[in-house]
């Protein structure tokens, strides 16, 4: 048996997130049908992060267990030449000692996209969230501050959440404006079901004005999800990298230098 170790890319619109669900198109279903197909028996994946409905992924990471020789292009062209144009395999590699995918990482990074403009866009629909209303990325960012560190998020989750715990360290977190664009990027060790769609919400609120800068802060000390406004829309969420230790050999997203040492006291 072999642990090979695939980057998926995808668009999340059309699927009803990464995990299998009966009588629904998912990426996980969809890859590992193809995976079957490309070793003439069954594959099984697992993943470094599950993305729900609408949510899209710039470089997922995955590792399954097979027991037949390919080449690795075997798994990328092939693999390829059967997906859907929807999701694309961007590299596979052979996994190092007991690299897991999800229990490996060290860090999740993931961006969220504002479109802030009077007019929808005719060509992102389900790539960006659409805010017409002015938003202040330079409040927002200010705000966006009071979650970096390890916190109770709470406030911040879905309310079907099943994790045991809601701390979480989030090492940055970052808002920016480019033209009519606001793009919010953060990072943490782990998140809980909607975190990033929690705390979205909360700073275009800020952002908007609705609420003061110290809002954030006011619903981590809440935690009460019942406090803490909108879930913003999936369609301008993307995973964007893992982070894993160096020992694994996995490349690392230029953003992940921002992690402070103790997050990297692995490589």
């Amino acid at each position: 048996m072999a642990r090979i170790v695939l980057g998926i890319e995808y668009d999340g619109s059309g699927f009803s997130g990464w995990q299998w669900q009966p009588n629904q198109r998912s990426v996980q279903s969809e890859l590992e049908k193809v995976l079957s197909k490309v070793a003439n028996r069954p594959v099984t994946t697992i993943c470094a992060g599950r993305t729900d409905a609408g949510v899209h992924a710039l470089e997922q990471v995955v590792h399954c267990d097979v027991d037949v020789g390919r080449e690795f292009h075997a798994w990328l062209l092939g693999g390829n030449s059967y997906l859907p144009d929807d999701i694309r395999i961007i590299w596979v590699k052979q996994a190092v000692s007991d690299f897991h995918a999800r229990y490996s990482a060290i860090a999740r990074l993931y961006r969220y996209i504002i479109l802030n403009r009077p007019v929808k866009s005719a060509l992102q629909g389900k790539q960006v969230t659409w805010c017409y209303y002015p938003l202040d990325a330079e409040v927002m960012n200010k705000a966006a501050q009071h979650l970096v560190g390890n916190h109770d998020f709470s406030s911040f989750r879905a309310q079907g959440c099943q994790s045991k715990s809601a701390f979480r360290m989030v090492h940055f977190v970052d808002v920016c404006r480019e033209g009519d664009t606001v793009i919010i990027q953060i990072c943490a060790n782990a998140f809980l079901h909607h975190m990033v769609r929690n705390i979205t919400g909360v700073l275009m609120d800020i952002g908007m004005g609705k609420q003061a800068e110290d809002w954030a802060l006011t619903l981590l000390a809440a935690k009460k999800r019942e406090l803490g406004g909108v879930t913003a829309p999936p369609y301008g969420l993307y995973l964007v990298s893992v982070y894993y230790p160096a020992c694994y050999g996995m490349s690392k997203h230029p953003a992940f230098n921002k992690l402070p040492e103790d997050a990297k006291r692995f490589d």
